[in-house]
């Protein structure tokens, strides 16, 4: 489901392809392209999801959070979302890429994804994904791109 959500990114958001895709036309591109049906479902599905938590007044667990509150991880949460990638969603925060809000939006959204656990550069794009459809999350996003994109300068001793 990642590769179709990765593929979905890069084809149809990161290259700034003007106009709504139909979901049907979308599924049939997909498996043109060679992924299976039942991927394509959840990634549709996974993207849905995505959308109506923006559109929602409050995000999962954000009775929780204050701004000066710190996340406490389920056992469920700890073991897909390991301590490089915790410490990471809170550089983040701290940084002020993420706010309490988008950080449960982009948590939830790793949890529905199909890997028991999640490498740091599949988080890093699933932050992206979440921070390119946010309303406002203009800066937040273009932030956090020069973050993962940033080739270092010089010689690496």
């Amino acid at each position: 489901m990642f590769d179709v959500l990765m593929y979905l990114f890069e084809t149809y958001i990161h290259t700034d392809v003007d106009g709504m895709v139909e979901q049907d036309a979308l599924a049939d591109e997909l498996t043109e392209v060679g992924f299976h049906k039942h991927e394509i479902l959840k990634a549709l599905a996974w993207l849905e999801r995505l959308a109506e938590l923006q559109e929602m007044e409050e995000t999962p667990n954000q009775a929780l959070t204050e701004p000066t509150s710190f996340r406490i991880y389920t056992l469920e949460e700890a073991y897909k979302i390991n301590a490089e990638g915790q410490g990471f969603l809170l550089f983040l925060e701290q940084i002020q890429v993420l706010n309490a809000e988008t950080r449960e939006i982009v948590i939830d959204r790793l949890m529905e994804l199909d890997p028991p656990e999640i490498e740091l550069d599949d988080l890093k794009w699933v932050v992206m994904m979440v921070l390119f459809n946010v309303p406002g999350g203009e800066s937040a996003y273009h932030q956090l791109e020069d973050l993962v994109f940033e080739q270092p300068e010089g010689a690496v001793h």
